[in-house]
């Protein structure tokens, strides 16, 4: 069982503890465990040939897939977004990360990789990769939602309010499904724009929740010296890593709303620590080509 952690921190003066699910196994982390479960079993026990699966330049969802086809002995492929890539991949630690792991990458334009949910475009991906169990980009549908169902326990019930990060809603979904229904569950967009809501709507079974998308940093994988500075803070005190792209946001806006009083202080808070620690190297590469101080 993950121990969940407490933040003593006088000058936030309310009990904000983490539960640190990024631990719950060492290559294939946190919330991507949990969305990959039930659908690795579901192509396992219907004898898929491999997995094919979406994801960008630094996604915490094909490391982790690539990760987990390799413990499974299950090929894989990702379609990766950016034809430019292909020719840098030494230098994208998580594509690089990704091969090293047996996965094929095929590297496909922004313009097609939009296609990504189009029946006729799988289509024409089944031809090339016949019998390959397809999960969408981020790995959210009905089986990582049943496997986020799981992120929660029984001890998890004495808290009243509990934050995730949110990319895709999978995760979100998972939580509002196994909270009980006197707890609040705020979701903190690493992405701009309004239209994830509809995405948990098709999932989530409760009306508990909100999303929070004041701390997005200027969108997905967009970062500012504020952020890093307050990254490694965090980890100074704290002792915990948090990922760029999505737990350090999902902090800061923890912090942020204590500060302000839109989170009372007396509030019972649980943090849910996701993963995406993998992004941490190449963030870092961007950071030192702009001179900019690097997450520690």
């Amino acid at each position: 069982m993950l121990s969940i952690k407490t933040l003593e921190n006088i000058r936030l003066n309310a009990q904000v503890s983490l539960k640190p699910d990024y631990l719950i196994h060492p290559t294939v982390s946190g919330n991507k465990y949990r969305k990959l479960k039930y659908n690795l079993q579901k192509a396992q026990s219907e004898n898929y040939k491999g997995i094919l699966t979406f994801g960008g330049a630094f996604s915490n969802h094909i490391a982790a897939t690539a990760a987990a086809g390799q413990a499974l002995n299950i090929p894989t492929v990702g379609i990766i977004r950016g034809e430019e890539l292909a020719s840098k991949i030494e230098l994208n630690s998580t594509l690089n990360y990704a091969q090293s792991c047996g996965m094929q990458l095929e590297f496909v334009s922004r313009s097609v990789y939009k296609q990504k949910t189009d029946p006729a475009y799988l289509k024409t991906l089944l031809e090339s990769f016949e019998d390959f169990y397809i999960i969408p980009e981020g790995g959210t549908n009905a089986l990582a939602i049943k496997g986020c169902e799981e992120i929660l326990t029984e001890e998890d019930h004495t808290f009243d309010t509990i934050c995730c990060a949110v990319g895709t809603g999978g995760t979100i979904a998972g939580l509002i499904n196994s909270s009980l229904p006197t707890q609040k569950i705020i979701g903190f967009p690493a992405l701009k724009g309004g239209f994830l809501n509809e995405d948990i709507c098709k999932f989530a079974t409760q009306s508990n929740w909100e999303l929070w998308e004041a701390y997005h940093f200027g969108g997905y994988a967009k970062v500012d010296s504020k952020l890093i500075t307050f990254m490694n803070h965090f980890k100074t005190t704290f002792k915990i890593p948090l990922d760029p792209v999505y737990t350090a946001k999902m902090m800061y806006g923890i912090f942020d709303a204590i500060q302000t009083g839109k989170i009372p202080k007396d509030a019972k808070v649980l943090a849910i620590h996701t993963g995406g620690l993998q992004g941490i190297e190449g963030m870092n590469l961007r950071l030192k080509q702009k001179q900019l101080e690097t997450i520690i």
